[in-house]
């Protein structure tokens, strides 16, 4: 089993060292894409759907992170409301997780690639109508 790498974050100090596993990345990128008004939802694979159908919610569901030499790369993989302005709330989403990211890890050199993976045409809506008798 291979061992994700850890980012490394601020200075050594005498008190010790703080290290960000990638999924925390995931996870941090995945709420703050799901934040931004226009998003639908974010494409997630076979598991973390089976696993939200029993309850489990997969936040860092649709983001990939990679750790390179020049920083952090994160790739979103978003569904859109109709009628949304793609480069518009792609822009958000970008500003949004960067800000996130920025906030929570002083991670600074963030690149955000957001992929546009459909768009939801209608929403279900609960049936609410009541059965007379």
């Amino acid at each position: 089993m291979s061992e994700n790498p850890l980012l490394s974050v601020g200075n050594n100090s005498d008190l010790g060292k703080v290290e960000i596993a990638p999924e925390v990345i995931e996870v941090v990128a995945g709420i703050a894409t799901s934040e931004v008004g226009g998003v639908f939802s974010m494409r997630g694979n076979f598991a973390s759907g089976v696993a939200e159908r029993f309850g489990k919610k997969s936040h860092g569901k649709g983001v990939k992170v990679e750790l390179t030499e020049e920083g952090v790369i994160i790739d979103t993989f978003v569904v859109l409301d109709y009628g949304s302005s793609i480069p518009d709330v792609a822009q958000r989403i970008q500003t949004n997780v960067r800000q996130a990211i920025r906030n929570m890890t002083a991670l600074e050199r963030t690149e955000v690639n957001v992929h546009v993976v459909g768009v939801q045409t209608e929403h279900k809506e609960e049936d609410t109508t009541e059965v007379q008798e």
